[in-house]
């Protein structure tokens, strides 16, 4: 096993969080994340593509949250650290910028935590957000977050995650609850348009055999989810839509949402 796996991870089930990895070329995998990835492709040709799109829409939001005045992110459902993290995006634009990253997969953790040890204005830790209070609670998180002042609660494709049984929209009212006005909440979500294509019901029925299966929403579903929050412009738009860079060439890829919400 190399160094960076942490006791007690199973490398015999494919890991959300690591399938994206390989999908973004990283090396934080393993051959059973990799050949999920490869059967994903194959049942979605191309779909390893909306990986480095929704990478790249973090990286929008990110800066354009930084021009909005945020200087605090708490970043749930980050995945395994890569190129482009949310502290290397935001400290780039503004050093002062503090980065808070949670995920429920101890690899992704563990990588965070070695690669974060010098800067003192970012951390990890496991948290599951299905649980958002403790997330909330934990002496690391309110150590380094200041729930007294805006932050930028980033929901990065991770409530597809959430069945309709843990209330993804209930526990996004948590968060918000828990957020001052001027603060924001940013999603991208995969979506059907109105239905299932064979596609992405293919996808779906690979990640049914991973402890993460996948809900795919409707557009209107996935509007639910930021209720009560002003949507900055664009709106709820697919992710190459949303305020992308003159020079992007992504195609565009509808099927998954994005949205920034602002609390008022």
């Amino acid at each position: 096993m190399p160094e960076w796996v942490p006791d007690g991870v199973d490398v015999t089930v494919p890991n959300a969080a690591r399938v994206y990895d390989a999908a973004l070329g990283g090396y934080h995998n393993f051959a059973v994340d990799r050949e999920f990835r490869d059967q994903a492709e194959a049942a979605w040709p191309g779909i390893s593509l909306l990986a480095h799109a929704n990478r790249a829409y973090l990286g929008r939001v990110v800066r354009w949250l930084v021009g909005a005045g945020i200087r605090q992110f708490l970043d749930i459902g980050s995945g395994i650290p890569t190129l482009g993290n949310v502290h290397e995006v935001a400290q780039r634009i503004a050093p002062e910028a503090r980065v808070m990253y949670v995920d429920i997969d101890p690899v992704a953790v563990s990588h965070a935590q070695a690669i974060l040890q010098d800067d003192p204005l970012a951390a990890a830790i496991r948290g599951d957000l299905r649980t958002p209070q403790a997330i909330l609670a934990d002496p690391t998180v309110v150590g380094l977050i200041d729930f007294a002042e805006p932050v930028a609660v980033l929901l990065n494709a991770v409530l597809h995650f959430i069945p309709d049984s843990d209330d993804p929209m209930g526990i996004v009212a948590q968060l918000n609850e828990a957020i001052v006005s001027g603060s924001y909440i940013a999603i991208s979500h995969g979506t059907q348009r109105p239905t299932l294509n064979d596609e992405q019901d293919g996808v779906r029925k690979l990640y049914d055999r991973t402890p993460t299966a996948v809900t795919l929403r409707t557009s209107e579903e996935v509007a639910g989810i930021l209720k009560g929050l002003e949507i900055v412009p664009p709106g709820f738009v697919a992710i190459t839509d949303w305020h992308p860079d003159p020079e992007d060439d992504d195609l565009p890829q509808p099927s998954v949402l994005g949205a920034v919400g602002r609390k008022p």
